[in-house]
């Protein structure tokens, strides 16, 4: 959506005006904001730049101070009447505006001045009046856009906008782009959007090639535009609608996420009391057999993360809670635990509670080592195999392993020495060095429970705790 200004080029096309340029022809595609006829020397008190001066030239000294003085005040150009007080323009003067790049145009006798303001007046009427129907076509387009939701408001936008379009969360992540390519773009744009974060309503720049516009939404992210060539006035009224529009939209999108939420809470503590067919007639459940999972972290993050897996998820006091399908694993933080129906949910739901972690996934194993503190445990852990550790790292033997598989055998040395292809003299040898190492009597039944949790907890066991 470009609307062609009023310029210099437009006038001359214009036959009934009967204009001719007499010098600085690279600037014939300057817009002109208005006419302004003056025989003043110096009628720049008088302009405000971009206007187009008319004059007859009846007091022009000559002087090149002239043109110096129309160049710096930002003139679109000078039209010279001849005719009257001039047969033709003065050469003087067409060096001058040459020399300085200025446009300067002959208005032909037949041609009065207050034709070219008629002809101007009526060309910016005709673009304010197209400006103004485009941008309320453009509005229309983006609310109806608006109504089907976020995603077809961006696309529309980029549409008309003949560029790309950015919308982009509180913190700085990709919400949407159009076209899908343009969200290569985010990180060239990341370090505005910082600065912009409790700061100005909106910003403009230049970055790779691209002109450059960016809307704060309120409290709902950041609407980013850009296209090759400069916004216009039209542009920047429909970006300016479409960041209102997306407002509303993303408001009222929160609004019924957060009360469907709330009805997924309810349907979950249905359905730990045990009201399976009541909630699976109210919203969507995998099929038996399920998992349940306790996941820590901020629950809206952990929530968005689940949105369109195949879990069904709701917040339960500060923890989500989310119920997949067999063989499923979310990357996030927390226990998971085993059910064979939904007859099992509320008892496996306590179980994925005890095994939570902060720091990744835990599954529940129905032992005692998976029920341990993670933190403590691996500590232990270290605390008990550390000796053996530091030994094995010189060479010498493979204690830790010799261990393992000596207390997975029961203390019993042959089967222990076969299954490590050792002598069993060298496995006793090898135990002996554990109880040296690790001050403890290998005989007592306690200090081999200590040795196997040890390995059990460092992954080195019969079985590992980690999902």
């Amino acid at each position: 959506m470009v609307l062609v200004p009023v310029t210099l080029r437009r006038l001359l096309a214009d036959p009934t005006l009967g204009l001719r340029v007499l010098a600085g022809e690279s600037g014939l595609d300057r817009p002109v904001g208005w006419v302004h006829v003056s025989e003043l020397d110096d009628p720049t008190p008088f302009l405000e730049g971009g206007e187009l001066l008319l004059t007859t030239g009846l007091r022009l000294s000559g002087e090149p101070g002239y043109v110096t003085r129309l160049t710096a005040r930002g003139l679109a150009g000078l039209g010279f009447g001849i005719g009257l007080s001039h047969a033709e323009a003065p050469a003087a003067l067409v060096r001058a505006a040459a020399d300085a790049g200025l446009p300067l145009l002959e208005v032909p006798r037949r041609t009065p001045f207050i034709a070219i303001s008629k002809a101007v007046s009526a060309a910016l009427a005709a673009d304010s009046y197209a400006e103004v129907t485009a941008t309320n076509a453009a509005q229309q387009e983006l609310t109806r856009a608006a109504l089907r939701g976020p995603d077809a408001a961006v696309r529309r936008l980029a549409r008309l906008l003949d560029g790309f379009v950015l919308l982009v969360g509180r913190g700085g992540e990709l919400v949407r782009a159009a076209p899908a390519a343009a969200a290569e773009r985010l990180p060239s744009v990341a370090g505005e959007l910082a600065r912009l974060r409790g700061g100005p309503a909106s910003a403009s720049f230049e970055v790779d090639g691209q002109h450059v516009v960016v809307q704060v939404l309120r409290d709902q992210g950041f609407l980013v535009a850009g296209r090759p060539e400069p916004f216009d006035r039209t542009s920047g009224h429909v970006l300016s609608a479409a960041a209102s529009l997306l407002t509303l939209t993303l408001t009222r999108a929160r609004g019924l996420e957060s009360e469907r939420r709330k009805v997924h809470t309810a349907c979950m503590r249905l359905l730990l009391a045990g009201q399976h067919e009541l909630v699976a007639g109210i919203v969507g459940l995998p099929p038996e057999p399920v998992e349940v999972f306790a996941l820590t972290g901020r629950p809206d993050r952990v929530l968005d993360a689940l949105d369109g897996s195949p879990a069904f998820a709701a917040e339960l006091d500060g923890i989500v809670v989310a119920i997949g399908p067999s063989g499923w694993s979310p990357e996030l933080a927390g226990g998971v635990a085993p059910a064979a129906g939904y007859a099992e949910l509320a008892q496996a739901h306590q179980r994925a509670m005890r095994v939570a972690s902060q720091t990744e996934l835990v599954r529940f194993r129905g032992d005692l080592v998976s029920l341990l503190p993670a933190e403590e445990a691996q500590a232990f852990a270290a605390a008990v195999l550390e000796p053996l550790v530091r030994h094995d790292e010189t060479g010498r033997g493979d204690l830790v392993a010799s261990l393992a598989e000596w207390l997975r055998r029961h203390g019993q040395w042959d089967p222990a020495a076969a299954r490590l292809g050792v002598h069993r003299h060298t496995l006793r040898n090898r135990i002996a060095k554990v109880a040296e190492l690790t001050g403890r009597d290998l005989d007592d039944p306690d200090v081999r429970a200590e040795l196997w949790t040890a390995l059990r907890l460092r992954g080195l066991g019969s079985g590992s705790v980690r999902a």
